[in-house]
């Protein structure tokens, strides 16, 4: 066979007159091309480490700066101060008194261009940390602003890689708890009742004056020590000390494109979206794709891409670790796997991603891939649920890792999964946006959310699932990064799938097909009863958990951004306070609202949190319900949503409630100090939990000239048995999509109505604005 020829490298035998050695050309020439390739990945990386390194300046302004020295020395100027006879002095260099000097002032245009590329990261730094341009009027800048952004032009160099402000960010502050305290007491002021407030204000002035300050300073210190205050604690405490399921509870979905499906061949779809997935992790790995940067200017912390491939979160008895095959923070560094693992139908196949030194080309996956779906063995014992171990409690998967995992194929089989660059989950199922059908976008969430709760192996950093009619998805495991970062990648895929490798009419991917790739190998298992017994047990408690899992998926069509803005109001802080309306509409009260910001201008970021039911917008709604009252309607809207717009300011430059609150909780614990006060915020269930999921973070494609080729967004759990997961995704000008996620089990709740309570509010508040147009009209 031609695969079993490739696979071995030379063969001999011996005879009477010697050894017979018989070289396979094919196979040495596939040898010295990988060879060539990693030699020369390595070498783009060490290139790309030394841009970065001495970023905003250029190694090319080295020579500028010896050039500069060395001719001020010839025309008898010491640009040194004498710094370079001192340095002539102390060199023990034998030979021509010329050479001393030549290499004394090599060596200070040294230290001088590394003081100044210091000097520039740090005015660059100092630049950064100016946030006031955030709270300025929409469309109106300062001079001073102007100003500001033209000194972060000047100071941030010329074409940057993506690591390359990571030295020049500010660091996270540390907001004073007087500010922290008088913000949370105005946050929960609406939800509680004039005793209620009462008691929580005797509460918290008690904890600022007694334990507050030893908890401050001891976070204060953290903070000059540690990159960031909050990331490496909000990792191991909210994520990885989690004992509960992550799947559903944690882990996230990102949708296809709503309208478009550029192929109904699961093979083909499924060899173009890997192929793009490594011509990304190749430019990621490479540090070449261009930084985010806000107003075009500002750039944003990329620290949470370097884990995106060959990242698993391995469960531990007591807490888990993130252990990656790439290069970072906090990580248990492996060998650079180049290979896939792929789920169908109860069976793991390992695929290798690379031949000949280089990337398999789509055509070739696409033959992989259906070597895989044409395959008709049956799954071994115990195989058929395996992944659900990692959908159900995290102990038992801890634990039985650690006993049926830890040696012969099992440990090779699971470490063949847990270092591949990502898992691919090729389902048996139809899934998709089809307008023909009322629950196609429901069904179609809930796959990606939790599948069949053993198609998904939820721990790895993101599962990429195909479907039979050529839909696609993404599951991601959510303590490495949060969504905006799949989010880019997945930006990335979709246009690159569609718009530069595309399919040939058949619906096949483009490129000759390669016979000779050896087959996709099938990883083997040995698991015994009492482990399946384990697996089973999982799957029962993840089926619990996926069964009740009530989800909506709703298209707001009637009008988006475009004429929310032209009402001169921000689209978030509009759909914010419908989201208050439709709340209260459909529970008779308000309750503690999650809105997640990011907190990305600061090195290591993450997130913060925006309280968005405050005192000006239950003021609002309540207006809205009271039909006497109708002048002073639209007034109160626009004092919300400044009031939210201002908050969701305050949150992204380092001035949020939650987090602060969270790190002086888990510094009391450390420091054994019982604190009524924070157990309490800590305690306190957000019952409406909402996120906005961002898009054309990379411009990659002309949504006005090709408006089909839009994301349907993704969406997360419920936090709350009793409450509401809420994502929404603003397409375009004139289109906005709600993921909408409760749970079966609480009589409170019910996603689709609460779907039909969000539009309902969309179309009462431009009702207000609509209103007042045509008075002015009336007026003319």
């Amino acid at each position: 066979m031609a695969e079993a020829h490739q696979a071995v490298g030379f063969q001999f035998t011996v005879t009477s007159d010697g050894i017979d050695l018989h070289l396979s050309r094919e196979v040495l020439k596939h040898i010295y091309l990988s060879g060539v390739t990693s030699w020369t990945k390595r070498a783009i990386r060490f290139k790309n480490g030394i841009l970065t390194g001495v970023y905003p300046a250029s190694p090319s302004s080295l020579l500028i700066v010896v050039i500069a020295i060395m001719s001020t020395i010839y025309a008898r100027i010491d640009p040194s101060l004498g710094m370079i006879d001192t340095i002539k002095r102390t060199m023990s260099v034998s030979g021509y008194m010329t050479t001393q000097t030549v290499l004394s002032a090599i060596l200070f245009s040294t230290g001088l261009w590394l003081s100044l590329i210091l000097m520039l990261r740090y005015i660059l730094k100092a630049l950064l940390s100016y946030h006031a341009w955030i709270f300025e009027s929409h469309g109106k800048i300062s001079f001073c602003t102007k100003l500001w952004l033209s000194l972060v032009k000047m100071f941030s160099g010329r074409r940057p890689l993506l690591y390359s402000f990571q030295t020049s960010l500010p660091r996270l502050p540390v907001p004073s708890v007087d500010d922290t305290i008088t913000r949370y007491l105005e946050s929960v002021r609406p939800l509680l009742d004039d005793e209620q407030y009462n008691q929580m204000e005797v509460v918290a002035n008690d904890f600022k004056k007694d334990q507050a300050p030893k908890l401050q300073k001891y976070l204060i210190l953290k903070s000059w020590w540690a990159t960031n205050y909050v990331s490496d604690w909000w990792e191991e405490y909210i994520y990885l000390r989690g004992r509960s399921p992550i799947m559903v509870n944690s882990n996230f979905y990102s949708m296809d494109l709503l309208y478009v499906t550029p192929t109904h061949r699961q093979a083909a779809r499924a060899g173009n979206v890997v192929h793009a997935m490594l011509q990304y992790r190749r430019k990621l790995e490479r540090g070449e794709h261009a930084p985010l940067r806000a107003l075009g200017v500002v750039p944003m912390c990329s620290y949470q891409m370097e884990r995106m491939f060959n990242t698993t979160r391995i469960p531990g008895i007591e807490t888990g670790e993130n252990t990656a095959a790439c290069w970072g923070h906090n990580t248990i560094r492996l060998s650079d796997r180049k290979h896939l693992v792929v789920y169908h139908k109860g069976r793991f196949f390992k695929v290798w991603l690379y031949y000949g030194g280089r990337h398999l080309w789509p055509s070739e996956l696409e033959t992989q891939f259906q070597r895989i779906l044409d395959d008709t063995t049956e799954p071994q014992p115990g195989e058929l649920k395996l992944a659900a171990l990692t959908a159900g409690n995290r102990v038992p998967w801890a634990r039985a890792r650690l006993k049926y995992f830890s040696q012969g194929v099992n440990k090779v089989s699971l470490e063949a999964i847990e270092t591949s660059a990502f898992f691919l989950s090729l389902d048996d199922e139809v899934h998709g946006y089809d307008p023909d059908q009322l629950r196609s976008l429901d069904l179609y969430a809930k796959s990606l959310l939790h599948g069949k709760c053993y198609d998904r192996w939820f721990d790895k950093s993101f599962t990429l699932i195909a479907y039979k009619n050529g839909k696609l998805g993404v599951n991601a495991e959510h303590s490495w990064a949060d969504a905006p970062i799949i989010g880019h990648m997945w930006e990335y895929v979709l246009a690159t799938d569609c718009f530069h490798l595309g399919y040939t009419e058949e619906g096949h991917c483009k490129g000759d097909i390669n016979k000779g790739l050896p087959p996709p190998t099938k990883l083997q298992w040995d698991i015994p009863l009492e482990c399946q017994e384990v697996i089973e047990e999982s799957y029962m408690v993840a089926k619990v958990i996926a069964d009740d899992v009530d989800f909506h998926g709703c298209l707001f069509d009637e009008f988006g951004k475009g004429l929310i803005k032209k009402s001169r109001t921000s689209p978030d802080a509009f759909i914010q306070l419908a989201l208050q309306l439709a709340q209260f509409r459909d529970k008779g009260e308000f309750c503690l609202t999650y809105e997640a910001s990011m907190t990305r201008m600061f090195r290591e970021g993450r997130t913060e949190t925006v309280r968005s039911c405050t005192s000006e917008s239950t003021a609002f709604v309540r207006a809205m319900e009271d039909k006497n009252t109708s002048a002073q309607k639209l007034d109160l809207f626009r004092k919300a949503a400044d009031k939210h717009q201002n908050m969701y300011r305050l949150a992204m430059t380092g001035s949020g409630i939650d987090r602060h609150l969270f790190c002086l909780y888990i510094m009391s614990k450390y420091l054994s100090i019982d604190s009524p006060f924070l157990k309490q915020v800590l305690s306190e269930p957000w019952r409406l939990s909402t996120s906005q999921t961002p898009q054309q973070q990379l411009n990659m494609v002309d949504i006005k000239k090709f408006p089909r080729y839009v994301g349907a967004g993704g969406g997360f759990g419920p936090v709350a048995d009793d409450g509401y997961g809420v994502s929404y995704i603003i397409i375009g000008e004139n289109l906005i999509t709600f993921h909408i996620s409760s749970k079966f089990s609480s009589p409170e709740t019910d996603s689709y109505r609460f779907g039909q309570n969000i539009r309902q509010a969309m179309l009462d508040i431009r009702a207000l604005f609509d209103q007042k147009d045509k008075e002015k009209e009336k007026e003319m």
